[in-house]
């Protein structure tokens, strides 16, 4: 996975001004990205505070590890349902 060009205090800073009432395309162009961005920023981060934003972050790597795992349980599980099935 690629690493995030902008910071989550960057992106709560960007959000903050399109709520003082910055135009969408002219903080795009400032920060050197597309209005989609921002849009999807806003989807995920509207309405956070940087601290909130972090642990959102963080919240979302341990369940990216956690479904990992999940699935390698599942696999082997699996595997072994298969092994059992030939034996008898």
């Amino acid at each position: 996975m690629k690493r995030a060009r902008f910071s989550e205090e960057q992106i709560v800073g960007v959000l903050k001004e399109a709520e003082a009432g910055a135009k969408t395309a002219d903080l795009a162009r400032r920060h050197g990205v597309s209005e989609a961005t921002i849009y999807n920023w806003k989807a995920k981060y509207g309405g956070l505070e940087v601290s909130e934003a972090l642990r959102l972050r963080e919240l979302e790597s341990e369940n990216a590890k956690l479904k990992r795992l999940l699935a390698d349980a599942m696999l082997d599980q699996a595997a072994l349902k298969d092994l059992l099935a030939k034996k008898f």
